[in-house]
């Protein structure tokens, strides 16, 4: 099992890390609900999901799922399962050409325009779960999962799309994880500091012509599955103590690269966190992934994407939800409160 929290300067990530120890072996009131905060019961029956490689326990189902509402099919392009159709709200919008990057982009060009269509262009106000730990709860009726690429199977996507989900897979972009199965591949020479978190150290982002061919390789492995986007993590390692001499252009160069492999795919890809570089970034970027602006008053920063017409998937973890969600749903971004375990509790706005 996987998680993150929001990235911050390394005396301040280490103790969210024990932050989220204390938090996961405590106990709470939560512990005996259902994903989305009601009393658990028996989940409807769906294809197998039981992740790959996942050790975690299992977690709180939903009550039945109630079947998605009649929508329309999904932009063709986007895998889906055969007769898959999507929920209310979850109608694509025909695909926009990116915006030319500014000078600094990837080697070889900016990322080419798709046609129209050709990918998942999510839109403000779509409910989402993020679920990094456990066995995928199906029964939430939202249209957007984002989930672990690794640990889940082709038959775990193909399930969502049947309900008519889209899903984002997660993955992380930024650092090394002695847990994955690819880690071998990576040369020690493109491993520095400890992020913070067991097992994990930070990229050397300048080194393009090595990360480039992983990158693609796990990208694909989204494609292969049937992922409709990717969530790439950590992927601001130029403000922390990553052990190079990173810069912000370093930054701005990696994402983009990571956005046209995605978009080469015919895939979204969303912008973690990063919130210094969203002017720069955001004609590349999809949608927005955002951990606590909330609680940092840093949401006005992230508004750009919905202004843009591009969804803002947002987590709360110390909030509750009385303390964010007004402000959130005035900015028109797809809230919630999440435990920092990322387990499939969730408590929407």
């Amino acid at each position: 099992m996987n998680r993150r929290t929001r990235l911050l300067p390394v005396a301040i990530t280490i103790a969210a890390a024990l932050l989220a120890t204390s938090c996961s072996s405590s106990g709470s009131d939560d512990d005996n609900s259902s994903a989305d905060g009601s009393p658990s019961s028996p989940p409807a029956a769906t294809a197998p999901t039981t992740p790959d490689g996942s050790t975690a326990p299992g977690t709180p189902s939903d009550a039945a799922t109630t079947p998605p509402a009649p929508g329309t099919p999904s932009t063709p392009g986007s895998p889906t399962a055969p007769g898959a159709t999507t929920p209310p709200g979850a109608t694509t919008t025909p695909g926009t050409p990116s915006a030319p990057s500014a000078p600094g982009g990837t080697p070889g060009g900016t990322t080419p325009p798709p046609p129209a269509g050709a990918r998942w262009q999510p839109t403000p106000g779509l409910a989402w779960q993020w679920q990094l730990g456990g066995t995928v709860d199906q029964s939430v009726d939202v249209p957007v999962y984002d989930i672990d690429g690794f640990e889940n199977d082709a038959s775990v996507v193909a399930a969502l799309h049947a309900k008519g989900r889209k899903v984002i897979c997660y993955i992380n972009a930024g650092s090394w994880e002695n847990f994955r199965p690819d880690s071998a591949a990576f040369a020690k020479s493109l491993q520095g500091s400890d992020t913070g978190w067991k097992g994990e150290k930070w990229f050397d982002i300048r080194k393009l012509d090595q990360l480039k061919p992983l990158m693609a390789a796990r990208f694909d492995m989204c494609k292969s599955k049937g992922f409709d986007a990717i969530e790439p993590d950590t992927i601001e390692a130029y403000n922390q103590n990553s052990g190079f001499p990173l810069t912000p252009d370093d930054q701005v160069k990696y994402n983009r690269m990571l956005a046209q492999l995605a978009h080469e795919r015919g895939l979204a890809i969303g912008l973690k966190n990063d919130l210094d570089q969203i002017p720069a970034l955001l004609p590349d970027f999809d949608f927005a992934v955002n951990e606590e602006c909330s609680q940092f008053d840093e949401c006005d920063r992230v508004a750009p994407f919905v202004k843009a017409g591009k969804a803002v998937f947002h987590v709360e973890y110390k909030l509750g939800t009385d303390q964010f969600c007004a402000k959130a749903k005035s900015l028109g971004f797809s809230s919630m409160q999440k435990k920092l375990d990322l387990d499939a509790w969730r408590k929407p706005c």
